[in-house]
């Protein structure tokens, strides 16, 4: 089971970081213009900046520069649904949100958290 979600190529990350990132900051990171590139999740903030998928124009870029907690349990693209709140989510959306944590975890490089998140458990 633990397995399930390595990456296909090792990975190198870097010890996670708990640098507070604004929630302003955070928006500026789209990757519009060459920015950075993060999503954060359940308060932490992940660089996503290599993946062109969160790029402009990449399927995941809806949930470039915000907390996509809601939307990832929801296994949702909808802009709606891109938000930081997950904890009235029923359990089985709560447990793919957790798959989506350990998914980006073993892929990513944490940089930071979302500065006063009220959502990290």
């Amino acid at each position: 089971m633990s397995g399930k979600f390595e990456p296909k190529v090792p990975v190198n990350l870097n010890p996670p970081k708990d640098d507070p990132i604004s929630v302003q900051d955070l928006a500026k990171a789209d990757g519009t213009e060459g920015q950075k590139c993060y999503v954060a999740i359940k308060g932490k903030v992940y660089d996503v900046t290599g993946n062109k998928a969160y790029q402009p124009g990449g399927a995941y870029n809806v949930f470039a520069g915000k907390d996509a907690s809601r939307a990832l349990g929801k296994t949702s693209t909808k802009p709606e649904d891109v938000q930081a709140e997950w904890q009235d989510l029923p359990d089985k959306e709560k447990g793919t949100l957790n798959d989506w944590v350990t998914f980006f975890s073993k892929r990513y490089n944490v940089v930071g958290v979302v500065e006063g998140a009220t959502n990290m458990e």
